[in-house]
């Protein structure tokens, strides 16, 4: 079931929510080493992905040139912005509610890990991404929760319908590419998304601070490269 990622998501963020608010004080050791232990299985996870790739120069090019685009953008500079926009917002009466669901509906939502996953779910109904993110979402509402309450567990709700969506984009839009390109397209999609997903565990394990958001324009300029290929060959 092409949606079942999403509705996983869902639930492990429910039950992470419900289980921070049953342990009301996590001590900051306790958070730094399920944080870094997240780090860890999501660089497992980028590497592996990224070696499946048959075209190492292709996926360079795209993410050089991906980044150039998202830097120019300020794709990330732009998601924080909108993301301190809403928390000044809603916390300006204190809200703990309106903090911990914007809060953590930004953090769920916004990412390379969300967007592949939701595509690859809907391609090829491959959902191994957004069932590693549905860990990762889980344990993030455990700790959110327990400082921050029960608006938490109310993200997974927009994070259903955002992943849901683009899963159901992917999965129609599947129908008019050909089979030959769709294949080597999901292959280095897999490839260029492991390096962001590796990413991601080197900024959890806090041994550097890459832009994540600003390479997702990569995957556009990869199934640009690919495409061109394709009909050129």
């Amino acid at each position: 079931m092409m949606f079942m990622g999403s509705i996983v998501n869902g639930l492990t963020i429910i039950g992470g929510s419900l289980l921070g608010l049953i342990l009301h004080n996590i001590s900051a050791n306790a958070k730094d080493t399920i944080t870094k232990s997240l780090g860890l299985g999501t660089f497992a996870l980028g590497i592996q992905m990224a070696l499946q790739t048959k075209s190492f120069i292709v996926i360079i090019i795209s993410l050089c040139l991906g980044g150039l685009l998202g830097e120019w953008l300020h794709i990330e500079d732009g998601m924080n912005h909108l993301g301190l926009k809403l928390q000044e917002r809603f916390a300006r009466n204190n809200s703990h509610f309106a903090e911990g669901f914007v809060t953590a509906t930004l953090i769920a939502v916004i990412g390379a890990m969300s967007i592949l996953g939701a595509i690859q779910a809907g391609v090829s109904g491959d959902n191994a991404t957004l069932y590693t993110k549905a860990v990762m979402d889980g344990f993030m509402a455990i700790m959110m929760t327990a400082s921050l309450g029960i608006g938490v567990l109310f993200s997974a709700i927009p994070v259903i319908l955002y992943q849901g969506t683009i899963t159901l984009l992917a999965s129609f839009l599947v129908q008019f590419i050909p089979k030959t390109l769709m294949a080597t397209s999901l292959r280095e999609i897999g490839a260029i998304g492991g390096l962001m997903i590796l990413g991601i565990g080197l900024n959890l394990m806090s041994i550097t601070k890459i832009r994540i958001s600003n390479l997702l324009p990569g995957l556009v300029v990869l199934i640009g490269i690919l495409t061109g290929q394709y009909f050129l060959s």
